[in-house]
Formats: C-alpha cells, structure tokens, sequence
C-alpha cells in the first residue's frame, strides 16, 4: 500500500501483455496534428470535387479549375497516408517510424513549396 488508498490506482483494466500503452511525445503530438489537418483538408477538397462533378456542366471557370482541385485534393490525400503511417509507427515502434516521419516531413515540406506564392 503506498498510503494513498484508491487514488492510487490509475487504472482498474488490467493490461494485456504486448498491449504497453506508448505515451504520446512531442513528435508524436506534432505527427498527430498533421494527420488530423492533412486528412480534413483531404477530405474537404474531396467533397467540392464531387460538388464540381455535378455543377461543372454549364461553369466552364468550374472547368478550368478541375485540375488544380484535383492536385490539391491529391497532394493533402498522400500528406495524409503518409502522417497515417508515420503516426501508426511511431506509436507502434517500428523500426520503419523514422522513414515514415522522414516521408512525411518531406511531403508536408513539398505541399508548401507548392502552394509557396
């Protein structure tokens, strides 16, 4: 007994073996806000994408700005797939994490080259 009763007690599940709950660093953290960010952005531009699909018959300006929708919507999808990963191995520990942030920082790095003015 450590003299604190119950409140020392964090938790009442007990922990699987091989299940280790992996605290979430700094990286962690900033990999996570990526991900989050890169995949609503994915999934925002998908939606006008199919908004474009069916307005665009008579808009030929809609036209014109299918392509860069589409690179748009195709850049923030992969920035997001590869935070995915990179998010999963570095909780996960894998020996492939520090690829996957390495991919991923570069990525994120190139969609701001891209949009850089």
């Amino acid at each position: 007994m450590t003299g604190y009763g119950r409140a020392a007690t964090v938790s009442s599940t007990p922990v699987t073996p091989g299940r280790e709950f992996v605290a979430l660093g700094p990286l962690g953290f900033l990999t996570g806000v990526v991900l989050g960010s890169a995949a609503s952005i994915a999934l925002v531009l998908a939606m006008v994408v199919v908004i474009f699909v069916f307005s665009a018959g008579g808009q030929p300006a809609l036209g014109r700005e299918f392509p860069g929708l589409l690179a748009s919507a195709g850049l923030f999808a992969v920035l997001a797939a590869l935070a995915a990963a990179a998010f999963v191995g570095l909780q996960r520990e894998r020996a492939w994490r520090w690829t996957a942030q390495g991919a991923m920082w570069l990525a994120l790095a190139l969609v701001g080259w891209y949009y850089w003015p």
